[in-house]
């Protein structure tokens, strides 16, 4: 294999908890191809910003990058094709169940990918609100538990946040906003009511699971599929979103299995840490850090030494900021560099 993109979501640690994670960490393969390895590129985002670094960069790789940089990637199409949903034409939208938590003074979107919703539950709440969209002239097609999808024409110049980038926060600056925003504000709390008493929440409340009490609208795309090519022939681990035209994708694999792979190029993503991360779960992410140094970084390291792999390239990010590091088959062999983890820091 000539290269290897690793792509590690909140690989790196936050700048106030950087020089206490680096001690913790007991990663020596990692360490030392990150202290054998060139910065290729640095980017810095606004904590503001409607897309994690992460997200912007895997959409730059498959031509998903919004004509604004400022909006959430247009990817409403690519899921919808992943689901095997033509849809007609026009401008779409994915639309995800959510959850609000309750602060003292406003709402905080909690993380989709914790909110345990199965599809019979799905399909009733989509029910119970498919006609208040019709009578707003908005067609709703059910995708899958977690994934519904909305044309709406009007709203194609609605700036959106991606559900990750507003997790955790206060929703307000992260809702959307055009032409039309306060009639997508009305067509919401005509759901939120809707499902306010609703006797499936007040079942799933009664077992413990919170109320699926809102919705998430991003990605808004035209009919037109972007340009979803990349330089990637092989993808292990994607995001749900990435597009499967033309790389081959595998949900689960190890090294040697890649290895064993005839390709030139291969992506793989790690997103093993995020779940943590976006929860200050520091604790667990160095759990899950030590497991990715045992079943990954040491095999990796040892298949940069024998050359079969020519170059990693590590793309590590946190909320704001993203580095890409790479680090080749000569580099690695460069034993008076000593094994550290200072790049975690930057």
């Amino acid at each position: 294999m000539n290269n290897l993109d690793i792509l590690i979501p909140f690989g790196l640690p936050p700048a106030e908890m950087a020089a206490d994670l680096r001690r913790a960490l007991i990663a020596p393969s990692y360490a030392t191809m990150l202290a054998r390895s060139k910065s290729v590129k640095e980017t810095d985002m606004d904590a503001f910003s409607r897309t994690l670094p992460h997200e912007k960069w895997v959409a730059a790789q498959f031509g998903l990058a919004d004509k604004d940089p400022a909006n959430s990637p247009p990817i409403a199409r690519t899921a919808m094709q992943r689901l095997g949903i033509r849809g007609e034409s026009g401008f779409w939208f994915l639309l995800q169940p959510a959850h609000l938590h309750v602060a003292r003074d406003h709402l905080v979107l909690t993380d989709l990918r914790k909110l345990v919703l199965s599809e019979n539950e799905s399909q009733t709440l989509f029910q119970s609100v498919e006609t208040l969209f019709e009578e707003d002239g908005k067609e709703l097609v059910f995708g899958d538990a977690k994934t519904w999808f909305l044309r709406a024409d009007d709203w194609a110049d609605f700036l959106t946040s991606t559900p990750d980038a507003a997790s955790g926060h206060n929703i307000d600056i992260w809702m959307p906003r055009g032409q039309g925003e306060r009639e997508w504000r009305k067509l919401l709390n005509e759901v939120q009511m809707t499902w306010h008493m609703h006797p499936l929440n007040t079942e799933r409340e009664s077992r413990g699971d919170p109320a699926v009490n809102s919705l998430w609208l991003w990605g808004g795309t035209h009919e037109r599929t972007p340009d979803s090519r990349s330089r990637y022939q092989h993808i292990v681990s994607p995001l749900p979103w990435m597009p499967s035209s033309e790389q081959t994708f595998e949900s689960d694999a190890s090294v040697t299995g890649l290895l064993d792979t005839s390709t030139s190029s291969a992506l793989l993503v790690m997103d093993d840490l995020m779940d943590a991360a976006m929860a200050s779960d520091w604790s667990t992410w160095l759990d899950n850090m030590h497991r990715l140094e045992n079943e990954w970084m040491s095999p990796l390291l040892e298949a940069l030494r024998s050359g079969k792999i020519d170059e990693i390239r590590f793309i590590l990010s946190h909320g704001t900021r993203l580095l890409e590091v790479a680090s080749g088959k000569n580099s690695v062999k460069k034993f008076w560099i000593k094994p550290s983890l200072a790049t975690l820091s930057r």
